[in-house]
């Protein structure tokens, strides 16, 4: 029962002599909430983030390695107000498992939780390439550029570890978490489940979600050209990113407005989204051009379109017979299904539980409050603009995640 450790990088572990080192108390003492230790560490971090052939490579890890800058820890750490009764500690040992398709989303996730002075094992994929590995040799190299005490207490209380599948392994280190972080899905939460927790411990899940774009066709009409430009170019980082797969990046837009307001400015962001492609010389797969055509002939085959749109093999357009009837599922990147309705309100009956972001354009904060409040809880956890579907926040799903990874004591004399 053996896991490869990929942070600190290190001889492979057996799964009980993991737990013993992660449950020991460092050197220098327990980790706190907001830690200096942490805060050293995961500034170092953001600075190889930041890099400029780091940020060119991987614009993802860009936004990572903002959101990990010193005055945004600061900033979210001062979210964490309590009252006059009670202290906030860390939670304890915290095992992460992260999806394959978004490979960074587990940095997000395990810094929260280190941050709020958590032991953390993370279970990184061994299907993760590419930003993931350049994340991990960003980790390595942090480590090796912070005074002794910081590196000595990241070792001994932060790992991240590859392991094949193993009920053992999984079970082992289930069974010793005092919170368990399960993303990528409901199969995976469901898998995951199977694994019994301690009784005091608890899971904090974030399974399948879908995310869906609202333009207003008014607001599109009183844009400048910059406007409408950049709202296609923060659409393109939304939805290219992660391939469309990432949880909060679209999978339709809906034009709210006229029905001819709604077609033209469709046909022009379209044109102008394309434009976007040709400048940042996407290069959709072969594989994945044949994944949106099965999916966009058997969309019409279903009856759920009405039309079909191809714009070479970056974007493919879905009418949808019904906007009613939306299909949420991944139909590969740069599939969009397509439908006008005239109100914001108008929506409100077809959102779902699993409706995690919606990005929008051209609405005023009162017409996005309005909906919102319309909706009454019954999906949608965040409403951003486009080009911040994929900015990663404290809070999330609806989680305020620095809440979620700490734990408050009341004293009272």
């Amino acid at each position: 029962m053996t896991l490869n450790q990929r942070f600190p990088l290190s001889d492979a572990i057996e799964v009980d002599e993991l737990v013993d080192e992660l449950r020991a108390e460092p050197v220098g003492g327990r980790l706190r909430v907001g830690d200096p230790r942490v805060v050293e560490f995961l500034t170092k971090f953001a600075r190889k983030l930041l890099a400029p052939a780091t940020a060119r490579r991987f614009p993802e890890l860009a936004s990572l390695g903002f959101f990990l800058r010193k005055g945004e820890i600061a900033k979210a750490l001062s979210t964490l107000e309590t009252s006059g009764d009670a202290l906030r500690f860390p939670r304890g040992l915290v095992f992460h498992v992260p999806p394959a398709n978004v490979d960074t989303i587990f940095v997000y996730s395990w810094a929260l939780s280190a941050l709020a002075g958590n032991h953390n094992v993370v279970r990184v994929s061994s299907r993760s390439a590419g930003a993931a590995e350049t994340v991990l040799e960003a980790l390595n190299a942090a480590l090796s550029e912070v005074d002794a005490d910081t590196a000595a207490a990241i070792t001994a209380t932060q790992r991240m570890v590859t392991y094949d599948r193993s009920d053992a392994i999984s079970g082992a280190l289930s069974i010793a978490a005092d919170l368990r972080v399960i993303w990528g899905g409901d199969t995976s939460v469901a898998a995951l489940r199977k694994y019994p927790l301690a009784p005091h411990a608890r899971d904090l899940t974030f399974p399948d979600r879908s995310s869906f774009a609202v333009a207003s066709v008014r607001g599109w009409q009183n844009a400048s050209e910059a406007e409408r430009r950049g709202a296609a170019e923060g659409f393109y980082n939304d939805s290219y990113w992660f391939d469309q797969a990432a949880c909060s990046s679209p999978r339709a837009v809906f034009w709210v407005g006229d029905e001819a307001g709604a077609k033209e400015a469709g046909q022009e962001f379209r044109k102008l989204l394309a434009e976007v492609l040709a400048t940042k010389q996407h290069v959709t797969e072969p594989a994945m051009a044949v994944q949106k055509r099965v999916s966009a002939y058997g969309a019409a085959v279903d009856g759920l379109v009405s039309g079909i749109e191809f714009q070479g093999n970056g974007i493919a357009t879905l009418e949808l017979a019904d906007p009613a009837v939306l299909p949420r599922e991944w139909l590969g990147a740069g599939t969009f299904a397509n439908a006008r309705v005239g109100t914001l309100s108008d929506l409100v009956p077809i959102v779902l539980r699993k409706d995690q972001t919606v990005g929008q354009f051209g609405f005023t904060k009162e017409e996005l409050t309005q909906f919102v409040t319309e909706l009454a809880g019954r999906g949608v956890d965040r409403v951003v603009p486009f080009g911040s579907a994929l900015t990663f926040s404290t809070i999330w799903d609806g989680y305020d995640l620095l809440t979620e990874f700490s734990r408050l004591v009341t004293v009272q004399a």
